[in-house]
C-alpha cells in the first residue's frame, strides 16, 4: 500500500476567473473555429470544382450555418487579434542599431491586415 499527496479538487471552470486566463481559453478553442472556416472553404472550392455550386449556397443559406459562421468569424477575429498582439514580444526587429518600436511592429501588422483585405475585397467585388 502506497500513500499518495492529497490533490486539492480544481473547479471546472477555474479559468473563467482570470481575464488573462479566459482569453487564453478562448485563443485555444478559437482553433475550432479555424478548422471550421478551412473546412467550409474547402467544401465551397469542391463544389466549384464539381459544378454543383447551388447544392453548397442552398447550404449555406440555412440559418444554422449562418449563425455558425458569425460565430466562427467573431472566433477567427480574436485568434488574429491575439496572434498580431504576440508579434512584437517574438519578432524583435532592428532598424540603423535601433529596436523598433513594439507599436510600430504591431501597427505594420496591421496594416498589412487592411492592405490585403482591401485587395481581397476589391477581388471579390469588382
Amino acid at each position: 500500500m502506497t500513500a499518495s499527496a492529497y490533490r486539492q479538487p480544481v473547479p471546472r471552470f477555474w479559468w473563467a476567473k482570470r481575464r488573462s486566463y479566459l482569453l487564453f481559453m478562448l485563443r485555444e478553442l478559437s482553433c475550432v473555429a479555424v478548422a471550421w472556416s478551412v473546412v467550409y472553404f474547402l467544401a465551397g472550392v469542391a463544389t466549384v470544382a464539381g459544378g454543383d455550386y447551388q447544392a453548397f449556397l442552398d447550404f449555406s443559406r440555412h440559418p444554422v450555418v449562418i449563425v455558425v459562421n458569425i460565430v466562427a468569424l467573431a472566433f477567427l477575429l480574436l485568434h488574429a487579434v491575439t496572434w498580431f498582439s504576440l508579434a512584437p514580444r517574438a519578432m524583435v526587429v532592428h532598424l540603423r542599431g535601433r529596436r523598433v518600436p513594439s507599436g510600430a511592429v504591431l501597427a505594420g501588422h496591421y496594416a498589412a491586415w487592411l492592405v490585403v483585405s482591401a485587395v481581397i475585397a476589391w477581388v471579390v467585388l469588382g
